[in-house]
């Protein structure tokens, strides 16, 4: 019996209808790039958000690429990330000549600590490393934003975050790449993935909890001088028309065909999201037993839309013994993620020491996800438990 990491082909049987039909009519229009169905998607997503403003554009990377060129981050600035996350969230902060400081994660939700962050910031401000590590830098950088990453599925901790932020003048740009669906009680209200800060961000690759069939992204905000800077940014900085250009820019535009995806996949999301759930109570259920597992938890007023199910080993040795468990049985694992950023050769010019995010590399080397995704049926959860237990 095969298992699929993610099944994208039972999800695709239940919308292959009118998938099909979305693209046909697109075909038909040829309109393939910012088509009506754009425009529709970022009306339905923004309402789905709470929102007023939403900005499809060609990739998660593309979306904070232009939340950043929209809040002017450049040589000069600091910006805070985890270094836990995927490579994209700091990439940006470099390719845009900003300096990425990166800030531990807590040790049971993955995301961003915010004790740690208001010590990197005051580090920052001090310009002393001895109050937080900091990365190489020529001159005194400037805090200009955070991007708090919403890690496998889970919001970060925006109500210790966001009050940070603000005390020390930071622009909030919230990467809801793996998130989309989640939800946090805050402040006696149900607030959604990709409505904090000035700008949100998510991310429709095809393995998200809202994908699509290639590429593509999508911007959130309030602000409306944000989205005419989004929207311009998005193509080649345009103006009043396509051969004005009022700033740089980037191609970001969205996919027509995909936002026709995006529109038939969203008509099943809410129950995608609850079958979710179902196979996270399953997994407790199944795995709790098995001594060495450290499971993830979702704390009360809190839905996580796992992007991933992740687990913590004992330590490097348990994980490799684990993982060949799991190839034996046919069960696809992998490993989410093996090595920080602070570590990564791409930014070896930052020149962090190993050691300098303990919990990040702590987790990173005893980390390791197995199949999540909706369609998880009892009987399979119950092979990879076996597996697992050995």
């Amino acid at each position: 019996m095969s298992i699929p990491f993610i099944d994208l082909k039972t999800q695709y049987a239940r919308v292959a209808g009118q998938v099909g039909q979305g693209i046909d009519a697109v075909l038909q229009s040829g309109a393939f790039v910012n088509g009506p169905d754009v425009a529709k998607l970022e009306q339905r997503l923004a309402e789905y958000t709470g929102t007023r403003y939403a900005v499809g554009c060609a990739s998660g990377t593309d979306a904070l690429m232009m939340a950043l060129m929209a809040l002017k981050v450049g040589p000069g600035d600091a910006v805070f990330c985890p270094p836990f996350t995927f490579m994209a969230t700091a990439e940006v902060v470099a390719l845009l000549g900003a300096t990425p400081v990166f800030v531990d994660i807590d040790p049971v939700t993955f995301n961003m600590d915010a004790a740690q962050f208001e010590l990197a910031v005051r580090a920052v401000e001090a310009d002393d490393s001895a109050l937080y590590p900091l990365p190489a830098h020529t001159g005194k950088l400037t805090p200009k934003a955070v991007i708090p990453v919403d890690l496998f599925g889970l919001l970060a901790d925006y109500a210790a975050i966001l009050p940070v932020a603000a005390k020390h003048g930071l622009a909030v740009v919230e990467d809801a790449a793996q998130a989309f669906g989640a939800t946090v009680e805050l402040d006696g209200t149900t607030r959604r993935a990709g409505s904090f800060g000035q700008i949100a961000c998510t991310s429709f690759f095809p393995a998200k909890p809202l994908g699509c069939y290639g590429d593509g992204g999508m911007c959130f905000t309030d602000n409306p001088e944000l989205l005419d800077l989004l929207q311009s940014i998005r193509v080649h900085g345009q103006g009043h028309d396509k051969y004005e250009n009022v700033r740089l820019g980037i191609t970001g535009r969205l996919d027509t065909m995909q936002a026709a995806v995006l529109l038939a996949k969203m008509d099943i999301f809410e129950d995608e999201v609850r079958l979710r759930q179902e196979v996270f109570r399953r997994y407790a259920d199944l795995l709790g037993s098995i001594p060495g597992l450290t499971l993830p938890t979702v704390s009360a007023g809190r839905l996580s839309v796992f992007a991933q199910y992740s687990i913590l080993a004992e330590s490097g040795e348990h994980r490799a013994q684990l993982l060949e468990r799991l190839k034996s049985a046919g069960v696809p694992s992998s490993i989410y993620y093996p090595v920080p950023l602070h570590l990564q050769p791409a930014f070896a010019n930052l020149a962090y020491a190993r050691g300098a995010m303990p919990v990040s590399e702590n987790v990173a080397g005893r980390i390791f996800s197995i199949p999540m995704h909706p369609y998880l049926t009892t009987a399979v959860q119950g092979e990879i438990a076996s597996a697992l237990a050995g």
